[in-house]
């Protein structure tokens, strides 16, 4: 931990009790200095508040003046889950998606024991709403940011993180800009034994919503663990939608649980939804939806493909058991995706920057392709191919990518690093060498 954030949580601890400044049980998460931040808070054994430890990593854009929002990454239930979150704020994808805007990226980690009840923080209700905001403003201090405790919220949660996010949206419409729900809603039916349901208001129905899921997740597959998603999702869309809610469904026709190729759609509509929504000044309302770029496409879970998008002014459906979409591009995404997944490209990704040569090992910065991130890393010597890196990109839910990609979306443990190192340099020659990123649409940078 960088010995600034150090000194603060210890000091907070002394006088309040609620953030430790001791090393957490969960050991292997990647050190944070600048632009990196991170607080823990203990569990809590008072009613109302959070029964599990749980810290949050933030990444804050280099150069930022004044920041408009946080996207917030939200991992699933399981200890499992929880530990991937530990890299959530490192992605360089969802970095670029929150540099575009002048937000930051946070990730938190829930430190759930394996067997115990997700509901105690996955439903914001049960502290994590409370600590979630108390995480702002400490690592607002921490960062030199206060506006943290204050800006918009962009929220993506994968399974209870879903439950988390959507809760969330419900709970604070007035700060949530958007919200990416995959495979998981917060509940608007009455159970036994469970909390009460969520009231919708009329704010909540101005945030956009996306319900993503796997087609094996209820829709063609009924008889697995997840067979209960989609009917959740389908109780969750009809509820909103029916009252005129901004909310889609993108069904992903090769998955389960695992969150498989969703960011290619997810990021691009997240960027959609901040570039209309995000005020100019901080302190200034979210802005609604403008509608006229809205599109809409008639709700088919069983052939999601066969439903073209047209603009609303062409949509001749039941607009309640219509998708919302932002706008057109956007709509040619989602065509793409819930046919396959390959939601398509044609831009190179940035440049790699700052080149550095020290005897023969190369390391380099990068920023991630907004629209499609980053495969691997073309190193050439002497304008002749020499490597990849790495030399075989991995990712056993989608296309493989620079980072690697675990259950939640999330990058891989250890981070890779841009670094190579050449082993047979010909000795008395000095050779030039250049950096080329690759994006996993195939494009090459400059």
């Amino acid at each position: 931990m960088h010995h600034r954030a150090f000194l603060f949580i210890a000091c907070v601890c002394a006088f309040a009790g609620v953030l430790s400044a001791q090393v957490p049980p969960y050991t292997n998460a990647p050190p944070v200095e600048p632009p990196y931040y991170r607080v823990r808070y203990e569990a809590s054994t008072l009613p109302g508040k959070l029964a599990f430890p749980v810290s949050y990593t933030i990444w804050i854009p280099p150069g930022a003046k004044t920041l408009r929002g946080v996207v917030v990454h939200q991992h699933g239930c399981g200890e499992g889950s929880c530990k991937s979150g530990m890299t959530g704020a490192f992605d360089l994808h969802w970095q670029a998606l929150a540099k575009r805007h002048g937000c930051a990226l946070l990730s938190p980690v829930y430190e759930q024991p394996e067997k115990a009840d997700c509901q105690r923080w996955c439903d914001p209700r049960h502290g994590s709403d409370e600590t979630f905001q108390l995480s702002l403003a400490a690592l607002g201090a921490l960062s030199g940011h206060p506006e943290l405790a204050l800006v918009p919220w962009a929220l993506w949660g994968h399974s209870g993180g879903g439950h988390w996010a959507g809760g969330m949206a419900l709970l604070h419409p007035e700060r949530v800009a958007a919200v990416w729900l995959r495979s998981g809603v917060p509940s608007l039916k009455a159970a036994t034994n469970k909390p009460a349901p969520y009231t919708i208001s009329p704010g909540a129905l101005k945030v956009p919503v996306m319900c993503n899921l796997g087609t094996k997740e209820g829709v063609t597959d009924k008889t697995n663990r997840f067979a209960g998603v989609w009917p959740a999702n389908e109780i969750f869309f009809t509820e909103l939608r029916g009252r005129g809610g901004l909310v889609g469904v993108a069904i992903d026709p090769l998955s389960s649980h695992e969150c498989g190729n969703q960011r290619y759609l997810a990021i691009p509509w997240l960027d959609a939804c901040l570039a209309a929504r995000l005020p100019r000044r901080a302190g200034q309302p979210l802005k609604p939806m403008p509608e006229k770029s809205m599109w809409l496409a008639p709700l088919n879970v069983m052939e999601p493909a066969s439903a073209a998008p047209v603009p609303t002014a062409k949509f001749s459906g039941a607009r309640e058991r219509s998708i919302w979409l932002p706008n057109a591009a956007v709509a040619k995404a989602w065509s793409q995706y819930v046919k396959d997944t390959a939601v398509t490209d044609t831009t190179p990704p940035p440049a790699p920057t700052n080149v550095r040569v020290t005897g023969n090992e190369l390391t380099w910065d990068a920023e991630a392709d907004l629209e499609s991130g980053l495969a691997h890393f073309l190193i050439e010597r002497d304008g002749q191919p020499l490597a990849s890196v790495p030399s075989q990109s991995k990712n056993p839910f989608g296309r493989p990518i620079f980072q690697g990609l675990q259950y939640s979306d999330t990058p891989s443990q250890p981070l890779v690093p841009t670094r190579f190192t050449d082993t047979n340099p010909q000795a008395g020659r000095i050779h030039r060498y250049k950096v080329i990123a690759v994006n996993t649409a195939g494009m090459r940078s400059k």
